[in-house]
């Protein structure tokens, strides 16, 4: 059995495979070493398995399945690393430059993951002894920018590796007020109000968690509506708003909560796989896609760029072929013993028919799922701006930017040498994570501005928050050029798009997120919208999907390869007799002992 193509597309497989190694070459990383897992690698099968999608749970699937000797394709209907990857700025470059560096949106990979992090480790790369996973660096600080002549709050990351000896949920609460107290301006009872409600969800057992703050908008539960404007801005909007990209009045307090958690643990060193803040020292391909694609290679799986799938044929109890759509415009078939769908919920929903959806309901409740915008764009600059070494977040900005100059973080890059026209010298890289409210130049939403007018827009309200003290920090003489990413198409029109939205987390959404394994026996699922442990849509939660699904079809098949591992979030031993207390208050219909109403 294996899979059935045209010639063409075979032809087509050998240039993919050739270009990805060549890339890997050109990029300056020369001959990538041996694949690390070459010794223990298990015999190859004949068992095939179509991978459809190409970001990181995808790539993370065809890694894991390759690994136990499963021959895999992988099907992408764009570009591999998806969501992830880092893309070149059309005829930007200039001699023997490359082109200039762009993205969907900034690369940041906190300690708090673990699943990712591990896979990074199994990636070669010249010279790092732990793979790829050597190129993150650590910013040593970030910052909360405020407009309106407000002095900017610059912040360091906490470092330290080793836990405490013991953690209490005072140390917890002394860790918040320090740093609510010194980084803002939010009233003394406000803060201690804030503490509060972050103890009561810290020392919440999980069926409360899963019931009551699932149910409950994280504004409500942080008594938002009662509150000063900074209070409001910083710990509701800001937080929902620009990390997990959900409006604070629809937020889900147990994906809020569970985040903050997981970042307030990290800080205080408590199982963490690094510092609270990472990225990548280079463009994202050149740091981690083209080896990860060029390894993948190495072990065997076969890429097929361009492919779009169209449709999963369900026939007998199974899927028996996938439809895809070649480069060329031509339909095909794609028949395979297994298939694992590692497409985004918004364009893998499309592809599930009546009757495959009535095979399994959880596919059916995808379809309350949501998705919401949050694209990212690129200043280049031909000045390093004065901006903090780190990510900034300006919490006053009526789109919700964040963004970070890299060329600092790029230590082993020249920057106008290496990219461009030579006269660029920074990548100032902003998401916009609110695309639906009037902005301060135009008046209106970023989806009705065309792409010039984002542009602008979104560099006047940059400048709003970072030239508002009396400081120069972005001057319209140093701006060379923009780019927005792509996949944002009809803006300034009646009919918007954007091919790659986000996961968004209002309340209820943790009872409609499928589990990766189906009851279509050789159909698994694999994505940032699968269920796992961190309750979000990031990249971590994509990988420890695949992670999931490839446990799933090991089952299934009755394996008896190792699975994979799948690390939860972190839980603090000292904090779980607290929740069992909980667990008792909760099922006799009693609040959480801490909670003040």
């Amino acid at each position: 059995m294996g899979h059935r193509h045209t010639a063409g597309s075979t032809r087509r497989a050998f240039v993919g495979r050739t270009a990805a190694a060549g890339g890997t070459a050109a990029l300056g990383l020369g001959a990538l070493p041996a694949p690390a897992t070459a010794a223990v690698r298990a015999p190859r099968t004949e068992r095939t398995v179509a991978v459809l999608g190409g970001g990181v749970a995808g790539l993370t699937a065809a890694h894991e399945l390759a690994d136990r000797g499963f021959t895999v394709t992988v099907y992408e209907r764009r570009a591999l690393g998806g969501k992830a990857r880092s893309m070149d700025v059309p005829d930007s470059a200039k001699g023997i430059r490359r082109p200039l560096p762009a993205e969907h949106g900034f690369r940041f990979v906190p300690g708090i993951y673990h699943n990712l992090p591990d896979t990074m480790r199994r990636i070669p790369f010249p010279g790092n002894a732990n793979g790829v996973w050597d190129n993150l660096v650590s910013p040593p600080e970030m910052s909360f920018a405020r407009s309106g002549g407000r002095e900017d709050i610059r912040l360091p990351i906490p470092r330290h590796t080793g836990d405490p000896a013991r953690l209490t949920k005072d140390d917890v609460a002394r860790a918040l007020t320090a740093l609510l107290d010194t980084a803002t301006s939010i009233p003394g009872h406000e803060v201690a109000y804030f503490v509060n409600r972050a103890l009561v969800f810290l020392t919440s057992c999980d069926e409360r968690r899963d019931d009551d703050w699932e149910s409950t908008p994280w504004w409500e539960f942080v008594r938002a509506e009662q509150m000063s404007e900074d209070y409001q801005r910083v710990l509701a909007i800001g937080v929902t708003r620009n990390i997990v990209a959900t409006k604070a009045e629809e937020a889900s307090t147990r994906t809020v909560g569970t985040l903050g958690e997981a970042f307030v643990f990290n800080a205080l060193g408590r199982g963490a796989d690094g510092p609270p803040d990472r990225i990548l020292n280079a463009p994202t391909n050149e740091a981690w896609i083209d080896p990860w694609v060029a390894h993948l290679t190495s072990l065997g799986v076969e890429f097929r760029v361009g492919w779009t799938v169209r449709d999963l044929t369900y026939k007998d109890g199974r899927i028996t072929r996938t439809v895809v759509e070649n480069p060329a415009g031509t339909r095909e078939d794609v028949v395979s013993d297994h298939y694992v769908q590692a497409m985004p919920v918004e364009h893998a929903r499309r592809t599930w028919s009546r009757e495959l959806r009535a095979a399994d309901p959880q596919l059916a409740r995808c379809d309350k799922l949501r998705t919401d915008w949050m694209t990212g764009i690129q200043f280049y600059l031909t000045e390093r701006p004065g901006t903090v070494e780190g990510h900034f977040n300006c919490v006053d900005s009526p789109w919700s930017l964040t963004g970070i100059a890299q060329a600092a973080h790029w230590k082993g890059r020249d920057f106008p040498a290496d990219y461009g026209d030579g006269t660029a010298v920074d990548c100032l890289s902003v998401d916009i994570s609110e695309w639906d409210k009037p902005g301060i130049l135009y008046g209106r939403t970023a989806k009705r501005c065309t792409r010039d007018e984002v542009a602008r827009e979104v560099w006047a309200q940059l400048k709003a928050s970072l030239n508002d003290t009396g400081k120069t920090v972005l001057s319209d003489s140093k701006l060379h050029s923009w780019f927005l990413d792509p996949g944002v198409d009809g803006i300034g029109g009646p009919h918007p798009t954007n091919e790659d939205e986000l996961l968004v987390h209002p309340v209820g959404t943790l009872h409609n997120r499928p589990s990766a394994a189906t009851r279509i026996p050789n159909l698994f699922l694999a994505g940032d919208y699968v269920a796992v442990d961190i309750d979000l849509a990031t990249m971590e939660g994509a990988n420890a999907a695949a992670r999931q699904a490839v446990n799933a079809l090991l089952d299934r098949v009755g394996s008896d390869a190792k699975r994979c591992e799948v690390t939860p979030l972190y839980r603090a031993p000292e904090i779980e007799g607290l929740k069992r207390h909980d667990r008792v208050r909760y099922r006799l219909g009693l609040p959480n002992a801490l909670d003040l109403g």
